[in-house]
């Protein structure tokens, strides 16, 4: 019985396996002239051309898409087969054959957008604009893009640093001042920094989330779902207290709620125009009741000791950020 051909042999006596045989034959002499095949070999010196005949595409798809990641155009723009990956070699000898494996690696890009997807995930949003969140922040732009909130800064850093150096505190912050001066950008900058550490987070903005309470005391679930979520959540910020049009319910049995399971246990922050007493004095009267000094002193009570107050000063930076 006649020996088998190789596959080489019957090729070679087809036209078009002929011109096959001679692309590849081209393929590997510029391959093995490639920089990075080179360096490859020089990692792997038991990594011969024989081997890399038989591997030509994984060499070449190493190679194509290795300088593509040299050249990145932008993860929305990744030219390589899987978006955000590149193919990575290696070589073993296994039973004195040696053999050369492939693998799908995530870039420096991509790993990059799912640790920012990750730190997003860990912040809930209630009513505050998203890209309030979604933009990214440096101290530099913090600290200097306005010298008059410096301070006030400067104080919000001090307590991120401190809850990254020994933990979550009990003690908030209320960031009180003027229509405009960034102080919901500074709490979206300390829930991004601390999301990085792996905390929870969540903003709420209390006009349109008040609203929206008022339609949820007809389904009890959803309530109690939402303020379950403010209860554990390690941080909560109240934006723009003392701009929602309060009633009884809503101060007693929900903000009241949340804020008495809070106190002593995780902290709980406030940006408003309003200081400490005129807080209490909002709190202290509703549309429907009238003044009820009582209540709203008690509401205080699970505020005014659990709180340091910043006051945030600055030009009106609203129609950009802050």
């Amino acid at each position: 019985m006649a020996m088998m051909e190789s596959l080489g042999d019957v090729l070679k006596r087809m036209p078009s396996g002929r011109d096959a045989l001679k692309q590849a034959d081209s393929m590997l002499q510029k391959l093995l002239a490639d920089p990075l095949v080179e360096k490859l070999r020089a990692k792997h010196p038991e990594l011969d051309v024989d081997t890399i005949r038989l591997n030509l595409n994984r060499v070449y798809q190493h190679v194509k898409e290795y300088r593509a990641c040299t050249n990145c155009p932008g993860l929305d723009n990744c030219p390589n087969d899987f978006e955000g990956h590149y193919t990575m070699l290696s070589c073993e000898t296994i039973a004195g054959q040696v053999q050369l494996d492939d693998r799908r690696v995530p870039c420096k890009k991509l790993l990059a957008r799912q640790r920012e997807n990750q730190i997003r995930g860990r912040i809930r949003s209630f009513y505050v604009d998203e890209r309030a969140l979604e933009q990214g922040y440096s101290a530099e732009e913090i600290l200097f893009n306005d010298t008059e909130r410096l301070e006030a800064a400067g104080q919000v850093m001090e307590y991120i640093g401190r809850t990254k150096e020994s933990g979550l505190q009990k003690q908030g912050l209320l960031l009180s001042g003027s229509f405009g001066t960034g102080k919901t950008f500074l709490m979206c900058y300390m829930l991004h920094e601390l999301a990085k550490e792996g905390y929870t987070g969540a903003i709420v903005y209390m006009p349109d989330f008040v609203e929206d309470l008022k339609a949820l005391m007809h389904e009890p679930g959803k309530l109690k779902e939402t303020v379950d979520l403010m209860k554990d959540t390690d941080l909560l910020v109240f934006d723009d207290m003392g701009a929602e049009n309060l009633n009884p319910w809503v101060r007693d049995h929900v903000l009241g709620a949340i804020l008495n399971y809070r106190m002593n246990r995780k902290p709980t922050f406030y940006t408003s125009n309003y200081d400490m007493d005129m807080l209490e004095q909002h709190f202290s009267f509703t549309n429907k009741e009238g003044e009820e000094l009582h209540k709203g002193r008690r509401l205080m009570d699970r505020v005014r000791p659990f709180v340091d107050t910043v006051v945030v000063t600055g030009h009106n930076k609203r129609g950009g950020r802050g």
